[in-house]
């Protein structure tokens, strides 16, 4: 069955789905009354049956409650500066896909891209409908949260409650840095809180790594090998559904 995010919900318990849903519903799916889809609505899931189907919205009477999550047991916060071309796109769809609670990119030194005000409303809207798409895709009742940073002041203060901060740093790999990842994830414990910050193609400036490691970041290597902008964050996701869901 298909699966909708739902924020509507009319007097009669029933739920309301309008705009892309409603389009998807009746042009694409070509739903009709009594057809059943799963609705989630603030974090938990019911199968639901397309009671009418008006206009310009459907009405879906909950018929069972389904017991359960697919979220990570930690919320995961990644940040990463911002790669060339639709290497964000990649690394929101996938990263929704494998558990992440919330995106964050950011202008860092050596991005090559460049987004004015304009642009980067538009860039957001656009990854938050990725995350959307990927979150109903892997049976998530939870989509990621979108945002961008001006700076790392910023993200320093918007972390600053964190449980565990790291920053994946190729100079960290290079010197054969084992542990530290491995000894974070150990120390989490249910509904805690973490951040991780990745550079664009050129990595991180010594400076960056400076500001944020004042901030409490921790410097962690990702194995022997140096990943790609937007394989980095993918791999840090799958050790922590490894750590966390897996043994």
């Amino acid at each position: 069955m298909q699966r909708y995010f739902v924020d509507k919900i009319n007097d009669k318990e029933q739920f309301v789905i309008t705009d892309a849903d409603f389009f998807h519903l009746t042009k694409v799916i070509r739903a009709n009354v009594g057809q059943r889809v799963y609705c989630v609505v603030n974090g938990k899931t019911a199968i639901a049956e397309i009671s009418e189907i008006a206009e310009q919205q459907l009405l879906l009477q909950p018929i069972e409650w389904i017991a359960g999550s697919s979220e990570l047991p930690v919320h995961v916060t990644l940040v990463c500066g911002l790669p060339k071309g639709d290497k964000i796109d990649l690394i929101v769809q996938k990263c929704t896909e494998l558990g992440a609670s919330q995106l964050i990119v950011w202008q860092a030194k050596r991005s090559v891209v460049k987004w004015d005000q304009t642009k980067a409303i538009k860039k957001i809207e656009r990854l938050q409908k990725i995350a959307k798409e990927a979150a109903e895709q892997s049976h998530r009742v939870v989509i990621p949260e979108i945002h961008i940073v001006a700076n790392l002041d910023e993200l320093v203060e918007l972390t600053g409650d964190f449980s565990a901060k790291i920053v994946a740093y190729e100079e960290a790999a290079r010197q054969e840095e084992k542990s530290q990842l491995s000894n974070i994830f150990k120390k989490l414990t249910l509904g805690q809180k973490l951040v991780a910050v990745f550079g664009p193609e050129g990595g991180l400036t010594e400076v960056e790594v400076q500001q944020l490691t004042a901030g409490g970041f921790t410097c962690c290597g990702l194995g022997p090998r140096i990943l790609r902008a937007e394989t980095a964050p993918l791999f840090l996701m799958s050790a922590v559904s490894y750590q966390l869901e897996l043994t």
